[in-house]
């Protein structure tokens, strides 16, 4: 176990609390980085008296002004920091930037301080953490191993409990697969949420700047301070940092059907896969099998036509005069794009349009998807010996995600029977990363894991954080709108959010009405000592959106004020009197959810004796 504190931003601002200074917090930075001895994962450090006087430039200790206050976090060296130089793992490209990238510029006015840029596969691209002419970072959890890349250093860095995150890019995995292989989270945002002014282009039209962290909490809390949008950025979009709390209860998630889930003889990480959707199915969710080669598909035009050419266009200058200067590898790929065309990116383009017209309907059928975040591990010495092959292996997951448009979050899950991390990922359509990281955020507790290769546990006080409420309003629901029910989606329309479980008042009983498709309860408020506490939930939503959705309820529900078990009262679905003629009395089961279930399961016993 690291010496000192735990630095998941919880347990390192509980120490400051307690008595700990910033100069101590710096002075255990640099004793981990002289413990873990590991040349390859830093290719610049700060200078400890800055880094001092930064701190002493912060005043007192004071999360709720700075809620980053003293938290040091690594920069992946293909994104700028103010007087630290920018190699993207190339030193003939080396450059002294004048200002802070964007996203540097807003975690540190959070308080956050910066302790070094880390190595990287060369100009992000690659997935293997190898491609780099520095020392190669040790993966945290097996040396043997490759650390995953391109953001191969932020993630070690972190998992090694040098610093409490760090940033990395992402355009076909590298913010996913480094945190997967080094047993920590790595939160891939929408593209456009994080700013990338001042990041060296891989594929700008795809680009995320990524975070990688001990905890979910952790990285969310950075995406929050982090995602503005940026003027500057052509490619900036406003999606708040709203959604994180307490997952629905009952989620549709999707998942490969087996026959299209490849992990290319690890039979451990497949179990490990498994497991994983054991604990999702444990807590509650449900699980719905998807064809998956329409996704490959999409993967597989990343390294095709279009992509591979806007890699070549973001260094072209550079690359047509100083080709010697590249990794071999990298050079072999920006090389192939000199011989491709203007209607090669255009037949790339008509391909993913269509391949995203095909996938519409099931990426709307669910939730979001849960896949492996890697296939399998990789020993340094495979992939010495098939560099390209290994590599595009490692994408399997990852390369469709941001031509898809979606955000994702890799969460560790457990420990493979051979030791080694085992992680999934979550995605969902751009917008939906505060649902992500919720679910994430329970997959992570429920498995009981060790933060990364610190020894240290997931901290066991994390408050869930609340739903935005300023101007929003409750709506209590009872039936066919509840989590994983049928008509659910028409919250999720009008981008309604989960705030929690709750229980009526016991004035009230439940009816299953007659005649409706599909079916639906009613909800009837009687006298006091007349009927029962009744399960329900309760979405927050913004006026607008309440009157869109209020408006479409038809007869005989409608919209009153029910009062909760608590005592406090929201607006929910009420039934008419007049419905309750033909409707059966179902208090007894406490909820329409209990009744639905109980009748599920009378039906399939029928069917069986039949």
């Amino acid at each position: 176990m690291r010496a000192g504190p735990a630095f998941d931003i919880a347990s390192l601002h509980a120490a400051y609390a307690n008595g700990l200074t910033a100069g101590g917090m710096i002075e255990t930075v640099f004793a981990r980085v002289a413990e873990v001895n590991d040349p390859g994962i830093f290719i610049h450090l700060a200078d400890v008296k800055g880094l001092l006087a930064q701190a002493e430039a912060l005043g007192p200790f004071d999360p709720a002004t700075r809620p980053l206050w003293g938290v040091p976090f690594a920069v992946k060296d293909n994104i700028d920091v103010a007087g630290m130089p920018t190699t993207a793992a190339c030193p003939d490209y080396s450059h002294m930037p004048e200002a802070d990238a964007t996203v540097v510029k807003l975690l540190k006015e959070a308080g956050a301080l910066v302790i070094g840029k880390t190595n990287l596969d060369q100009f992000a691209t690659g997935l293997v953490g190898v491609r780099s002419p520095y020392p190669i970072p040790r993966n945290a959890i097996d040396p043997d191993l490759v650390p995953g890349g391109s953001s191969s250093g932020s993630a070690v860095a972190t998992a090694q409990g040098i610093v409490s995150f760090a940033l990395g890019t992402d355009t076909a995995g590298s913010g996913r697969i480094p945190a997967g292989l080094n047993n920590i989270v790595g939160l891939k945002p929408s593209v456009g949420a994080l700013s990338t002014t001042g990041v060296i282009p891989a594929c700008r039209t795809l680009d995320c700047v990524s975070v990688f962290a001990l905890t979910v909490d952790d990285a969310w809390k950075v995406f929050s301070v982090a995602a503005k949008p940026d003027p500057s950025d052509a490619y900036s979009r406003l999606i708040p940092a709203v959604g994180f709390g307490a997952a629905p209860p009952v989620l549709t998630i999707g998942v490969p059907v087996k026959t299209d889930r490849r992990f290319f003889g690890d039979d451990a990480m497949e179990a490990a896969y498994e497991a994983a959707l054991a604990t999702l199915s444990g807590l509650g969710h449900r699980l719905v099998e998807v064809p998956f080669a329409d996704f490959f598909g999409v993967a597989d035009l990343l390294y095709e036509g279009a992509w591979v050419a806007e890699r070549y266009a973001a260094v072209k200058e550079f690359f047509d005069a100083r080709e010697g200067s590249f990794h071999p590898v990298t050079r072999k790929i920006y090389g192939a794009a000199k011989t491709l065309s203007a209607a090669d990116a255009f037949n790339g383009f008509y391909a993913l349009q269509a391949l995203k017209r095909k996938l519409a309907p099931a990426i709307a059928s669910v939730d979001l998807f849960c896949v492996p975040t890697a296939p399998r591990h990789y020993t340094r010495a495979e992939l010495e010996a098939e560099p390209i092959r290994e590599n595009s292996r490692l994408g399997t997951y990852t390369n469709f995600v941001n031509l898809l448009d979606m955000c994702g979050i890799a969460v560790p899950t457990g420990t493979r029977i051979d030791g080694l991390p085992a992680s999934v990922t979550l995605l969902a359509p751009a917008g939906r990363d505060g649902l992500t990281a919720s679910l994430a955020r329970d997959i992570h507790a429920a498995r009981g894991l060790t933060l990364g290769a610190t020894g240290h546990g997931l901290p066991t006080s994390q408050a869930v954080s609340p739903v935005e409420s300023s101007g929003m309003i409750d709506l209590v629901v009872v039936g066919a709108h509840l989590s994983g029910m049928p008509l659910n989606g028409q919250l999720r329309d009008v981008e309604a959010r989960f705030l929690r479980a709750a229980r009526t008042s016991s004035s009230y009983r439940l009816y299953a009405l007659a005649s409706q498709v599909p079916p639906k309860p009613g909800l009837v408020r009687v006298e006091e000592g007349h009927g029962s506490g009744i399960d329900v939930e309760i979405w927050r939503l913004t006026p607008a959106a309440f009157g869109q959705f209020v408006a479409a309820i038809p007869a005989p529900l409608g919209i009153g004020t029910i009062v909760l078990d608590d005592g406090t009262s929201a607006k929910g679905f009420l039934a008419e009197p007049i419905a309750l003629g033909e409707a059966t009395d179902i208090t007894e089961y406490g909820g329409w959810r209990a009744y639905i279930q109980r009748a599920e399961a009378a039906n399939r016993l029928g069917r069986t004796r039949a």
